[in-house]
């Protein structure tokens, strides 16, 4: 695993000449840092990847150690992926980036080959926690098609594009000078070439068979010894596999024409059998019509009843839009496997690694473009097992991601209890036979959770503990809302044109369980999480009429632009009341005029049956104003001490009392800019919307286009020159210059400077940079609250930074952070008696203030610079520059090591670290460069160095940032190899013995070594040492040069021993070195002369 140089920083500094790493104190302003000891020190950090976790992304092949039980999966950007028993997962990468095209175990070894679509082929050491390349060779003259490494042997055979068959020595990786040529394969009358080696395996009962296949339909026997074809087999369509039976004397071949063919490898002239497996028998005896292909076919036997023959493709032409298949042909059984996605490959698992014996096939694994399938063979009906790997993060495209480390412990099992309740049934009763490898044994204990929001509208709870990945619990926000079930049913109101429930942003409160999600159809569900089964008659509806202010040069009509006052219970609740039936339909219709107070979505109108988990408290949907759509919602929070959840979007920001089910507020940014007096109005917002960007994936909402972010943000208010109709129409200036929320935080602080005790506030930050205060008023008692108001007073700007504002904290004097009060997690639908035993909330001890005396410090990011600021005199005390010609994606306020700092990810690829309060630089890695949204979309930090983000669609990458988790991860990871015995071959059998019946071995050392072969031309490949093979060649205990030699020891019959084997291959080493520089001498010498000089 590759780790990364850190840009060391001199602890204790405060300024730099550079602007772009300055932390300068303001003049005047008492130096904070003498008050408050930083512990945090540039040797805390060091960046290095963890774990992949999830479905390879575009998979190219597969392999399978049926020993070890390991499975490999290769992918088309070069990236391998092992997976062993439940937790046991892996990740390398071909540095190329070429597709994988095939994958050999070197079986029981702890080794694996990798052929590449660059023409090179890799060996792997998996005897170490992070897999290493040994060797490497690269063809320079060929392109490899297929590849085969018989068991037990160290001699690869690889099938080129020309036809030509190499042969490479795994433990030296050098090439043999035994070449089977094409041209001596097939007959000397042929004149056609036959085309790439398709296919490549040897006899199972004589090593010295040879079985070539060749893409034209031509088969060839080919004799080792005697260097010469032995049989020819001719059919007339081309061949995309071949399967032997454990018996070696029939074999079987797939066609294009979606055929298989029967051969006995004694009668070439025909086949035994030709069968069509899905093609229709005509009656008049003639040929069945021509299929699709059959790409993959394998033949196992049984001991005690029929073989199974197990094929992909196939399928009739008349079968359009028909699903993949897998077949299993058992007997006179043929069963037909559909598939959710194309497949890519299978292999069919067998008790034996031996190929001359009874298979005893068990299961079959599917590879398919989006998913692996393991069916139970051993069962009716062909169950699959139940996957213990997190390989459904795409089940719906991911469309955000929230990371928390170090949650309350008894999260973890509340989620798994409500989660098992929704798992499948009919999966095999079998274990899941990929289950090799051990877990790591690290010493992180504390409970992880990842949060990922879909593009279907649901929501994935998953444990991330121990650097493993487990699904916990799934929501679907969709059940709230009524579906359209036809196209011409889909209603025109939505804003954008597919996902309409997709997940736009979430907020989640660990402590007290309320979750709260923003859809793109600028919704907001408000979620508790319950126990118990609950049937809601009515879904809780508040609809919210968000809308755009005009300048003083319009006129606008009270009556109609007027948002509503605090709407009633009763008026607000049920979307029967809210939206009577004629009102969508005359939305819908243009002719009717512009659509009005109509939300994008309906919501559902019959009992909701809510199982226990996360049940639905409110739903709260932006209406369309006088034809304008609502503006999707940009930023989020929840605070369950206040009972309140607040969302912003373009237009403002909305108050909403999720306890009594009302709105409180729906403020325009603009007023929250000047002080005011508790608002017991709903003024109307300030900007223009903007149009809808049609999806969320590819749809920026303000947060990273960082060029227009530098404005005053009261240039665009109230004196904009502009005067604006009233159409769906935007002008591009006013696109430019709108002003959206973008983060929210509730804290108790002193919202006004001449405050001397902490009060409930909420501080508002926007895309411009603008970070707002503005005071709660709550009644104290939860009895109170729910007779009186609350209200709130706008208390002006705090601070302006360049760039949208990302996030916001507040610490205390000592550089603590002072999280948000929360309510401790009660079951909603528990007895009143249970409600009151918890419901007691957390005693806010707000800190005193003396004249003139700071006691906390508000820290505030953005998309360019961080600020500190002391409260209350609210003095900005510490600034520093991030970055000049980029912006941050993603800053987050961590724990570290038992203090805090500021985690920032810029889309230029930095990673970097802030100590607080004085913003020292801590960490500057230039990770990775942002080469698509969806790392924008996906990427946050969380506790003690943790982080993460979607590195492919299928794919989540975690991270550390922290030095001990850096040193401690060997002990993580878990281990892929496990020694095992090889189980023992079969048995000849007494008569076989004597009469010569059984698999004849063949000395493989006689033929292709150097003695024998002679060398190979230099110019064919290229040898490349790996990152790991000088070690494993000057005698590491677990490298696998010596571990393979060792294991040849015990199977060579004449018995060589270990040192003499490395000191062999060493002394090749140095005749090739030596023979190397005595060519290139020789090219020298005669560099120049003619042919007639030499």
């Amino acid at each position: 695993m590759k780790k990364f140089n850190i840009r060391k920083v001199l602890d204790g500094l405060t300024a730099a000449s550079s602007s772009s790493s300055s932390a300068t104190a303001q003049p005047g302003t008492p130096r904070e840092n003498d008050v408050v000891q930083e512990t945090l020190q540039s040797e805390h950090f060091q960046l290095c990847k963890t774990v992949r976790h999830g479905f390879p992304y575009q998979p190219s092949s597969m392999a399978f150690d049926p020993v070890q039980k390991i499975l490999a999966v290769g992918t088309q950007t070069g990236a391998l992926r092992l997976f062993g028993r439940a937790g046991v997962e892996c990740y390398c990468q071909h540095e190329s980036g070429a597709a994988v095209i095939q994958l050999q175990f070197l079986i029981n070894e702890g080794a694996l080959v990798s052929a590449l679509a660059d023409d090179s082929i890799h060996l792997w050491n998996l005897r170490q926690k992070i897999p290493a390349i040994l060797h490497s060779l690269k063809f320079n003259r060929e392109r490899i098609t297929y590849c085969h490494l018989p068991f037990q042997s160290k001699w690869l055979y690889i099938g080129s594009e020309r036809g030509n068959i190499h042969i490479v020595n795994v433990e030296s990786f050098t090439l043999s000078g035994y070449v089977i040529m094409w041209n001596k394969a097939i007959e000397l009358s042929t004149k056609t070439h036959p085309g790439p080696v398709v296919h490549i395996s040897d006899n199972p009962m004589d090593e010295g068979k040879l079985l070539i296949g060749f893409e034209c339909g031509v088969v060839v026997l080919w004799d080792l010894k005697s260097k010469k074809a032995d049989y020819r087999y001719n059919y007339d369509e081309a061949i995309h596999s071949v399967a032997w039976h454990h018996e070696g004397k029939q074999f079987v071949c797939s066609h294009s024409d979606g055929t298989l063919t029967t051969w006995n490898i004694r009668a070439p002239a025909k086949p035994a059998q030709i069968i069509t497996p899905h093609g229709k028998q005509p009656k008049d005896g003639k040929k069945p019509e021509p299929c699709k292909p059959i790409l993959k076919v394998e033949y196992k036997t049984t001991r005690a009843g029929d073989p199974f023959m197990v094929l992909s493709g196939g399928l009739s032409y008349d079968t359009v839009g028909r699903r993949a298949c897998l077949t299993v042909m058992h007997g006179k059984s043929t069963a037909v496997l559909e598939m959710d996605y194309p497949i890519v490959d299978f292999l069919t698992l067998c008790e034996t690694p031996y190929p001359n014996d009874f298979q005893e096939p068990y299961a079959v694994v599917v590879l398919l473009e989006k998913d692996l399938v393991v069916i139970d063979l051993g069962q009716i009906g062909y169950p699959i097992f139940e996957s213990p790997y997190p390989l459904s993060i795409h089940e719906s495209p991911v469309t955000c991601c929230e990371y928390f480390a170090d949650c309350p412990s008894e999260l973890i099992p509340a989620l798994y209890s409500v989660g098992s309740r929704q798992k499948r049934q009919g999966y095999s009763k079998k274990e899941w036979p990929i289950s090799g490898g051990n877990w790591g044994q690290g010493t992180q204990t504390y409970p992880e959770i990842i949060i990922t929001g879909h593009a279907d509208g649901s929501i994935k709870f998953w444990d991330a503990s121990a650097l493993m990945l487990q699904v916990l619990y799934k929501l679907k926000t969709a059940k709230v809302f009524e579906r359209a079930r036809g196209k011409e049913e889909k209603p025109s109101t939505d804003i954008v044109d597919e996902d309409p429930f997709a997940i736009q942003t979430l907020f989640w409160c660990p402590e007290s369980r309320m979750l709260c999600v923003a859809g793109v159809s600028a919704h907001v569900i408000v979620y508790r999480f319950s126990k118990q089964e609950v049937t809601t008659e009515v879904v809780q509806l508040l609809e919210v009429r968000m809308q755009c202010e005009f300048s003083a040069v319009d006129s606008p009509d009270p009556g109609g632009e007027q948002t509503p006052t605090l709407p009633t219970p009763a008026a607000s609740t049920s979307p029967q009341d809210s939206e009577p039936p004629n009102q969508l339909s005359a939305g819908i219709d243009s002719s009717d005029g512009p659509r009005d107070n109509i939300p994008c979505l309906q919501v559902r109108s019959s009992p909701l049956k809510q199982s226990p988990g996360y049940q639905v408290e409110l739903v709260v949907q932006l209406v369309w104003v006088s034809g304008e759509p609502p503006q999707q919602i940009t930023s989020l929070a929840v605070n369950s001490s206040f009972g309140l959840m607040v969302f912003g979007n373009s237009n403002g920001l909305a108050v909403v009392d999720y306890v009594q089910k009302t709105l409180l507020l729906n403020l325009g940014t603009s007023e929250l800019y000047s002080p005011s007096d508790p608002c017991q109005r709903q003024p109307r917002s300030p900007r223009k919307p903007r149009q809808p960007s049609g999806g969320l994936c590819d749809s920026n909402d303000g947060s990273n286009n960082s060029e227009d972010r530098c404005k005053s943000p009261t240039s665009d208010g109230k004196d904009n020159p502009f005067t604006r109709s009233r159409s769906s129409s935007v002008t591009s200036i006013d696109r430019e210059s709108r002003e959206a929320i973008s983060s929210f935080y509730f804290c108790e602080s002193f919202p006004r400077k001449s405050d001397s005790l902490a009060s409930p506030c909420l501080l508002v930050g926007t895309t411009q940079g603008s970070v707002m205060m503005a005071a709660i008023s709550l009644q104290p008692g939860s009895d109170q609250k729910l007779q009186q108001p609350v209200s709130f007073a706008s208390c002006g700007t705090l601070v302006q930074l360049k760039g949208g504002v990302l996030t916001m904290a507040l610490l205390d004097a000592a550089g603590t952070l002072l999280p948000p009060s929360y309510e401790p997690w009660y079951d909603p639908n528990a007895s009143d008696e249970e409600k009151e035993k918890v419901r007691r909330r957390r005693p806010a001890t707000p800190p005193s203030s003396q004249e003139g005396q700071d006691t906390q410090f508000a820290v505030l990011c953005s998309e360019k610079q961080a600020k500190v600021v002391a409260m209350p005199s609210q003095t900005c005390i510490y600034k520093h520059n991030i970055t000049e010609t980029s912006f941050v994606l993603r800053a987050d306020v961590v724990q570290m090591a038992g203090a805090y700092c500021i985690a920032c990810f810029c889309a230029n690829g930095h990673i970097m670290t802030l100590s607080l309060p004085s913003l020292r630089p801590l960490l500057d890695v230039n990770y990775l460069p942002l080469t698509d949204m969806r790392i924008a979309r996906t990427f946050c930090f969380s506790n003690l160095g943790q982080a993460l983000y979607l590195t492919s669609p299928t794919e989540i990458q975690r991270i550390t940032y922290s030095q001990e988790t850096c040193d401690n991860l060997q002990e993580m990871l878990s281990e892929l190899f496990t020694p095992v015995e090889t189980p023992e071959a079969p048995n000849r059998g007494f008569f076989k013995g004597l009469f010569g019946g059984g698999a004849q071995s063949l000395d493989r050392e006689d033929l292709f070594g150097e003695t024998a072969a002679g060398k190979a031309s230099r110019s064919l490949a290229q040898h490349i040492p790996g990152p790991g093979s000088m070690e494993g060649m000057k005698g590491a205990a677990s490298g696998v040069v010596g571990d393979l030699a060792r294991a040849r020891v015990a199977l060579d019959e004449r018995g060589q021993k270990l040192g003499e084997l490395e000191e062999r291959t060493a002394a090749m080493m140095a005749s090739a070195e030596s023979f190397s520089k005595h060519a290139h001498d020789m090219m020298v010498k005669y560099k120049d002369k003619k042919w007639y000089q030499l």
